[in-house]
């Protein structure tokens, strides 16, 4: 039987949990001290550190499966601090748990947790070991990011699964849930999608990752969009409404949710931004990972997911070269909103927080010895990004995702650390 490396010095047990994982049964007794840390050096599947602030970007996910999952390899950018603040007994790691932001949010009470308490460590413990972290040393973000984010959020979306499951008849083919994530570049959702992806596959469930990055243009495709709008910036490359291969998007979309039994396989589109010295290509189709069936869910994940078109006069307000990106984005809710039934919108109170983020990764990456982008090229790449979200972020935030249902959708407020907050 599969066990935990557990108290090496255990003191007498005064709580005891039970539950069942992937097909393991576990029964850990806690003590007054909690430690259950392993040297996740003989745990990891995957090479992560976290050396310095900046993006979490590296860890691309290529595919889900529950057999394992092939990640584009990379040095990892986190902004940890590393000053350590014990976490000592299961009481203190429950009384932070119910002082997260989050629970009202996810619908839970403090008797919930203390109910569902054994989830809570065993989802900490798996990425305590994802992360490479000590338990029994955890820095106050650490704990934040760990028991205030990635597992409410992961229960969450456990819930909404669960939901989506029970409109179906047992013996019917059950499509996946397609949860999106709308999110600021450089905010974490890559990351949070990340650990989501792993927990998933480590509880048992197969998911697949897609960004609406792997729906880019060809470099053909991208150099026809910028010659049919010379002169607007926001479509000399990729990024904005227009500039994605919505077909692929229809045709990828599709698939997934029909991807219900067993043998059935797909593969799933990669982008390159590599390519063309940095203005980026699809991948070749050999080279996209495979993912097979039956799938639980699809995370879906993107900086404008869920954007929805604005009256012209508010775009030109804020940059008239949005017009026709505005025009375009009027056919993105059929090639990608209507697939996904259940959101998670990360929020921010300024873009500008995303030059800063950006900045931080290309710091990181120049002082790692990598080619990174110079101050300056950082500003030229996100001015491209700033407009949209100052037109289309308010109505995100007011109205929701296009087609969104609010029994379906969770916001969560960030701070400038990427780490959630009480909203105002």
């Amino acid at each position: 039987m599969a066990t935990l490396n557990v108290f090496s010095q255990p003191l007498q047990p005064s709580i005891s949990f039970s539950f069942s994982s992937s097909n393991t049964y576990y029964n850990i007794p806690y003590h007054s001290k909690f430690n259950f840390f392993s040297n996740s050096r003989h745990f990891s599947p995957f090479s992560t550190h976290f050396p310095k602030p900046g993006n979490g970007s590296a860890w691309l996910p290529n595919s889900s499966t529950s057999s394992g999952t092939e990640y584009r390899k990379g040095r990892v950018y986190s902004v940890f601090p590393t000053k350590p603040a014990q976490v000592s007994s299961v009481q203190d790691l429950y009384e932070f748990i119910c002082s997260g932001p989050l629970l009202d949010k996810i619908d839970m009470t403090q008797e919930d947790v203390t109910e569902s308490i054994d989830k809570w460590v065993l989802y900490g413990h798996y990425l305590c070991r994802l992360f490479q972290l000590n338990e029994l040393f955890l820095t106050e973000p650490q704990k934040a990011r760990i028991y205030h984010y990635y597992v409410p959020v992961f229960l969450w979306c456990e819930n909404q699964i669960a939901q989506h499951q029970s409109e179906f008849k047992d013996g019917e083919d059950t499509p996946p849930l397609v949860i999106g994530f709308s999110a600021p570049q450089g905010c974490g959702k890559t990351t949070l999608v990340f650990a989501l992806d792993y927990l998933f596959r480590l509880t048992g469930r197969k998911s697949a990752t897609i960004s609406i990055d792997d729906f880019y243009l060809t470099a053909e495709g991208q150099n026809k969009l910028r010659d049919n709008n010379p002169g607007n910036a926001l479509l000399e490359f990729r990024g904005n409404a227009g500039s994605h291969d919505l077909t692929l998007s229809v045709e990828t979309l599709t698939a997934l949710t029909k991807l219900t039994r067993e043998g059935m396989k797909m593969k799933l589109p990669r982008y390159d931004k590599s390519a063309f010295s940095g203005r980026g290509d699809r991948s070749d189709p050999s080279t996209w990972p495979e993912i097979e069936g039956p799938l639980t869910v699809v995370l879906f994940e993107g900086w404008m997911l869920g954007f929805r078109p604005v009256p012209v006069e508010d775009v030109k307000a804020v940059d008239s070269q949005l017009e026709i990106v505005n025009k375009n984005l009027e056919a993105y809710y059929d090639a990608w909103d209507k697939y996904i039934k259940s959101w998670i919108v990360i929020k921010i109170k300024d873009p500008n927080c995303v030059y800063q983020w950006r900045l931080q990764a290309e710091i990181a990456m120049r002082d790692a010895g990598k080619p990174g982008m110079t101050d300056d090229e950082v500003r030229d790449f996100v001015s491209r990004y700033l407009p949209a979200y100052y037109a289309y972020l308010p109505t995100l935030y007011s109205q929701g995702p296009n087609g969104s249902d609010p029994k379906h959708l969770l916001t969560i407020e960030i701070d400038e650390g990427r780490n959630p907050i009480l909203a105002a």
